[in-house]
């Protein structure tokens, strides 16, 4: 069963806010993941950890002059079908949420996991963001 929308509707506000797009459906999906460049997949979620880390963390990072081309975001518990076709991209990673990734043509170029978010602090996720932006990013003008 889905989360109700008025539930999610404010953490979903915080990404839409940072710019990003929001896929609520497959077709969705796929067509964000066929734009041109990076394209930055948020799989949002309720948990704590979404809140207090991954989406500030995300902030953060986007704040670097090194950035993804695209934003996107699904949201684990209420977009399911995007979600689960989001996933079909993040090739050997098991399900996580929250969770980012970094994909081109398609192709998972690097994955953050829940794991990867729960231990650390908001000003942690975005260095591990901002030096994975600096690895596949091109650094946009000022």
């Amino acid at each position: 069963m889905p989360y109700p929308e008025y539930l999610i509707a404010p953490m979903r506000q915080e990404l839409i806010e940072l710019g990003a797009k929001e896929c609520r459906t497959a077709d969705d999906v796929d067509s964000t993941l066929k734009s041109s460049g990076v394209v930055m997949m948020v799989v949002n979620s309720v948990c704590g950890c979404a809140a207090a880390k991954a989406r500030p963390g995300i902030g953060l990072a986007l704040e670097h002059a090194a950035k993804p081309d695209v934003v996107a975001t699904v949201f684990a518990g209420a977009d399911v079908a995007a979600t689960e076709r989001a996933r079909q991209f993040f090739t050997g990673f098991p399900p996580s949420s929250p969770a980012v990734a970094l994909l081109r043509d398609g192709k998972l170029l690097y994955m953050m996991e829940r794991r990867d978010i729960e231990s650390r602090s908001a000003e942690m996720i975005a260095d591990m963001l901002t030096l994975a932006f600096d690895k596949h990013c091109t650094p946009v003008a000022q």
